[in-house]
């Protein structure tokens, strides 16, 4: 489909801007007499900017929003994961079709998910037209069956047709996985092509624990078994040595940031000077509902850039630029799309905020307003990959997802 937007703002001038089947094709003056038109938008007093991509969440745990609170990390996920045992199949297609219209609303088109029930989290993606990388979790708890079944799964999927949704082995953390399981889960991913999603040094308690079990920081413990590399997403990294820095920039792999679920859980605060230091590659993502307790990339923005400010004692530690980036090229380049910036060539990932919207008046600078005022009222629009997801605000059958999901709390 060829979707023309006029009038839109793009870096402070008015333009027009083709989209072309899942591509920007043109942004300029578009001479419609020579190009077929199948859809125009007309974004008279709107910006275009990148759309947001989250590489790290449990979507489905939208589902315990508000279930468990006030608990450091363990006590909370241990209460968490006893309620996660009552989950069917069923809920968790209806937790993540809710995750994915909280998604939509706030800017995203991406999101790297690690849960269960990797068939129905399928299903709601497919059926929402949003990319995705589906991790399939993996624990030693599970038992042989199960983990055997989970690499089934993936044998299965890991030529699957679809520009939009990839699929990735989730060691979920060095707590709850053997070192075999996770040498197993990216040997795997390197025999057939995919990335590796784990959690990494959240806590002191697992740092502390990782040296008192092996002599080393979780980051060298995994190097000294062979399991990072440059596609390898490690979430939250929170607590890093000098020497942990060195060999994650080395191996290429790539730090999601997750500051609102590190402060509500009191894990910590990530050392932004550390990654900067070291030019590791840093992306953003929000975790899951039950730790954050939302999905809104651009709130993730605004505390990512506080919570470096005021860890750091410095106004610049981590500047808006930045943390934009964080939320849009970054993320896009860490899993190897070709997106995050408005730009011929790429694919077709924006969306459109308005410009008349109170948080956005006035506007010295846009990126600013996005990241320190905006929110998901600011979203008029959302497109991926040439696909309109939201249009005027209205996401197709929201009404029916919320009704479903809120169903969840009176059955159970």
């Amino acid at each position: 489909m060829n979707i023309l937007i006029k009038n839109v703002l793009l870096n402070n001038v008015m333009t027009d801007v083709l989209i072309e089947n899942d591509t920007f094709k043109k942004i300029g003056s578009i001479d419609t007499k020579t190009i077929h038109i199948d859809k125009t938008i007309d974004a008279t007093n709107k910006a275009i900017l990148p759309a947001f991509y989250n590489l790290h969440t449990h979507a489905a745990m939208c589902l315990l929003r508000g279930y468990s609170e006030d608990k450091p990390l363990m006590p909370w996920l241990n209460e968490i994961w006893a309620k996660e045992d009552t989950l069917t199949g069923e809920d968790i297609y209806d937790g993540t079709r809710l995750a994915i219209v909280e998604m939509i609303r706030s800017g995203t088109v991406f999101f790297a998910d690690m849960y269960w029930f990797h068939s129905d989290i399928l299903r709601a993606v497919e059926q929402m037209n949003i990319r995705a990388n589906i991790g399939v979790c993996f624990m030693d708890n599970l038992g042989k069956a199960k983990i055997d079944d989970n690499f089934a799964f993936l044998k299965e999927y890991s030529a699957y047709n679809n520009d939009l949704i990839s699929f990735a082995p989730a060691p979920h953390a060095i707590y709850t996985c053997s070192g075999e399981l996770y040498k197993r889960c990216f040997d795997f991913a390197n025999d057939n092509n995919m990335f590796v999603q784990t959690h990494l040094s959240e806590t002191l308690t697992e740092v502390n624990d990782c040296k008192k079990a092996h002599n080393m920081t979780p980051a060298e413990y995994l190097n000294s078994i062979g399991v990072l590399n440059s596609k390898t997403i490690a979430a939250h990294c929170v607590h890093l040595t000098d020497n942990d820095a060195k060999i994650i920039k080395n191996k290429g792999v790539t730090i999601v940031h997750n500051p609102c679920s590190n402060m509500k859980l009191s894990s910590g605060a990530i050392n932004i000077p550390l990654i900067k230091k070291h030019n590791i590659s840093i992306t953003l993502g929000t975790d899951g509902c039950s730790s954050n307790n939302n999905l809104s990339m651009i709130e993730e923005m605004k505390f990512a850039s506080l919570l470096a400010k005021v860890s750091h004692n410095s106004a610049d530690a981590l500047t808006a630029k930045e943390v934009f980036d964080m939320a849009t090229i970054n993320g896009a380049k860490a899993y190897h799309i070709n997106a995050g910036k408005i730009e011929e060539g790429k694919k077709a990932d924006c969306i459109l905020v308005d410009m008349n919207n109170e948080r956005l008046v006035p506007c010295w600078n846009l990126i600013y307003n996005m990241v320190y005022s905006g929110d998901s009222s600011c979203i008029t629009d959302v497109i991926c990959n040439g696909n309109i997801l939201m249009e005027n605000k209205y996401i197709p059958n929201e009404e029916e997802i919320i009704a479903k999901a809120r169903k969840f709390v009176k059955n159970n």
